[in-house]
């Protein structure tokens, strides 16, 4: 079946990045908003922990800010749900911060437009882990625009999260394509190859590869920008 879409992964694909370096630095920036308000560095990421388990267990039934919202409820009571705009506010404001701890790459804008000119449909597959306002801004840190993408998945419109199957045949079926009408480009192997078990084509992205349980990366096409264009130039 001919690949119609290709999806991208954000994080480390899109946008180059050490994830645990950007982990850190965004947590030092919560911390700063969130201390003077009354939270603990360590509560507070040890909720943004629990509530992101919540949104990967997420089964279909709600969209993941609610998962995520009402384990944080949990464990903080009323007072963190009052609270939920200075939230917003981080990261339509405060989460521009964490931009250092990320490096453009210049061929990844040009890989998306050339597949745009070239017939593919796009779409952002990213961990919808994260409000669309900080999305939305990674994107733009990686030189793109959310207007460049068909779809964008975000905690606010997603109830799945990765690495659930389950996510990718809710992206295909949302783009109304079936998932052999996909390719899946991604730099994680145990979160983004999964597409694999649905039946999307896949693409492993080595610039920033995350193979935490070291798996070997030889049954997937690997490489850089430069070997994904080509890999999609044989499939055209």
């Amino acid at each position: 079946m001919k690949v119609k879409a290709v999806l991208f992964d954000l994080d480390g694909t899109l946008l180059n990045m050490d994830q645990d370096e950007f982990v850190n630095g965004y947590f030092k920036l919560l911390a700063r908003k969130m201390i003077p308000h009354g939270y603990t560095a360590d509560k507070l990421f040890d909720t943004v922990w629990k509530g992101t388990a919540e949104m990967v267990k997420n089964d279909g039934s709600k969209t993941n800010e609610e998962a995520f919202w009402s384990k944080a409820r949990e464990i903080y009571g009323e007072k963190i749900i009052e609270d939920k705009p200075l939230f917003d506010e981080f990261y339509i404001k405060d989460f521009r911060g964490a931009e250092v701890f990320c490096k453009r790459n210049p061929k990844a804008k040009e890989t998306v437009l050339w597949l745009k000119s070239s017939g593919f449909r796009v779409a952002l597959a990213t961990n919808p882990v994260f409000p669309i306002s900080a999305t939305e801004l990674r994107i733009k840190w990686a030189g793109l625009d959310v207007s460049d993408f068909e779809l964008c998945t975000a905690y606010e419109n997603s109830c799945f999260a990765k690495p659930n199957p389950a996510y990718y045949l809710d992206v295909a079926k949302r783009l109304s394509l079936d998932p052999k009408e996909c390719l899946m480009v991604g730099n994680d192997v145990g979160e983004d190859m999964v597409a694999k078990k649905v039946g999307m084509g896949v693409f492993l992205l080595t610039d920033c590869l995350i193979n935490k349980e070291k798996k070997d990366i030889s049954p997937y096409p690997h490489g850089d920008f430069d070997a994904l264009n080509e890999y999609i130039k044989a499939l055209q």
